[in-house]
C-alpha cells in the first residue's frame, strides 16, 4: 500500500509507505489531506525536490453500466475504482423529456419546434457521454495526487455496425479527448483476459458486483500491461509461441465505489396534475436553510448518527427535515434541520471507500 504525496504546490509526487507517511505527519513535514474521491493523501510543508524515478499508469476499462481504473507503478499498486455509470438514469431522463416536448405540441402553450437532425456534426448520445465524462471527472481528480504519465485505455471491438454496442459508441471521442492530456496506450479486449491470466487475477461473472474482482481487476491489469511486454518464446522441448513478460508488483490498494447523485433539474412544477390546480415544487438542488443536495452531512435521530448526502428537504407548517441518502442514493432517513450538520460541500460525486482491498 502506498500514500499519496504532493508538494508544497500541490504537484503530485512519488508516493510513499504509511510508516514514512506517519513520519512526516509526525515531524510537522507532511500534512493530511483528502480529496474530493476520498482518498487520503499528503502535503508536504517544505519545498523537495520534485524528480519521479518511475511511470505511474492508470487504466480504463469502459464499460455501459460499470467501468472499472485503476493506478499502477512497477513497485505497487496505488489505486482501484469501480464507477456505476449513469447510463440508465440519463437515459429515462431523456425519454421523459421527450414525451414532455411531445406532449406541449398538442396544447396552446410556448414550445420548441421540432427538430428533425439532432445529431449531426458527430455530436455524442447524452447517456454514453455522461458515462465518459464519469471517467474523465475521476481521472482529472487521480492525477491531482498521482503523478499519472501514461493512460492504458481498453477499445471495444464488437462485431457488426458501428450502433452494435452503446460501448463502442463514442469511445474515439473519448480516446482523442484522453491523449490530449496524457500519454495514451490502446488495448483491445482480449489482451486484457490474457493480461489477467499472465498476472495471476481473477475475474467475477457477476458485472454489477461492487468489488474490486468485478471491473477495477481489469483496470490494474490495463495499468499493469505498460510494464509488460509480449514476446516470442522458445522452449526446449520445441514449444513456441508469443507471452508477458516483465515485472510488476500487484499489491493492495484502497479501493473506491463510485457514482453520480441523482439529481432533478429545477422545474416550475411536478408533471402530474394535482386536485385545486396547484402542483407540487419540482426539482433543483437548493434548501430554505442553506443546505444543497449532494452535500455531506452529519444527521442525528433517537441517538443515533448517521453520515450520508443531502437527497432532499420536506417544509411545511408541520415538518421541516431533510432527507439523508447513503453512497448509493438509498435514503437511510429524514432528520430536523436542527439535528443535521454539514460536514462538506458537494463534488457531485458519491463515494463510498474501502481502505485497503485486494483484486486477487
Amino acid at each position: 500500500m502506498r500514500i499519496a504525496v504532493v508538494s508544497v504546490n500541490g504537484t503530485p509526487l512519488s508516493p510513499t509507505t504509511p510508516a514514512k507517511a506517519r513520519k512526516l505527519i509526525q515531524s510537522g513535514g507532511a500534512q493530511a489531506r483528502r480529496n474530493k474521491l476520498g482518498i487520503f493523501y499528503l502535503q508536504l510543508t517544505t519545498p523537495t525536490r520534485e524528480n519521479i524515478p518511475h511511470e505511474t499508469v492508470a487504466g480504463i476499462d469502459p464499460g455501459k453500466l460499470y467501468s472499472g481504473i485503476g493506478v499502477q507503478t512497477p513497485q505497487a499498486t496505488l489505486w482501484m475504482g469501480h464507477l456505476v455509470l449513469p447510463f440508465p438514469y440519463v437515459k429515462r431522463r431523456m425519454t421523459r423529456r421527450w414525451h414532455s416536448r411531445q406532449f406541449r405540441r398538442y396544447r396552446k402553450t410556448p414550445q420548441r419546434p421540432q427538430r428533425f437532425r439532432q445529431r449531426t456534426g458527430h455530436k455524442i448520445p447524452p447517456s454514453i457521454k455522461a458515462n465518459r465524462d464519469l471517467e474523465w471527472r475521476v481521472l482529472q481528480e487521480l492525477a491531482k495526487i498521482y503523478p499519472i504519465t501514461q493512460v492504458v485505455y481498453e477499445v471495444v471491438k464488437a462485431r457488426g455496425t458501428k450502433s452494435f454496442s452503446p460501448v463502442m459508441v463514442g469511445q474515439y471521442w473519448q480516446m482523442d479527448r484522453l491523449a490530449s492530456c496524457f500519454l495514451l496506450e490502446p488495448r483491445y479486449g482480449w489482451e486484457t483476459a490474457q493480461l489477467r491470466f499472465a498476472l495471476g487475477l481473477e475475474k467475477t461473472t457477476k458485472k454489477s458486483e461492487q468489488s474490486p474482482a468485478s471491473h477495477a481487476v481489469d483496470g490494474v491489469a490495463l495499468a499493469a500491461s505498460h510494464f509488460l511486454h509480449y514476446v516470442p518464446f522458445t522452449e526446449k522441448n520445441g514449444d513456441h509461441g508469443r507471452r508477458w513478460e516483465g515485472t510488476c508488483q500487484i499489491t493492495p490498494a484502497p479501493f473506491a465505489i463510485i457514482q453520480r447523485p441523482q439529481l432533478l433539474r429545477r422545474a416550475l412544477h411536478d408533471q402530474n396534475p394535482v386536485r385545486g390546480g396547484a402542483r407540487e415544487r419540482f426539482g433543483g438542488t437548493t434548501t430554505p436553510w442553506g443546505f444543497r443536495k449532494g452535500d455531506r452531512v452529519e444527521g442525528t435521530k433517537a441517538g443515533r448518527i448517521v453520515r450520508g448526502y443531502v437527497s432532499g428537504y420536506t417544509n411545511t407548517n408541520k415538518k421541516r427535515n431533510i432527507a439523508i441518502v447513503d453512497a448509493r442514493w438509498k435514503r437511510l432517513g429524514q432528520f430536523a434541520v436542527s439535528k443535521v450538520r454539514l460536514l462538506g460541500r458537494s463534488s457531485r460525486l458519491l463515494v463510498s471507500s474501502v481502505a485497503c482491498a485486494r483484486c486477487r
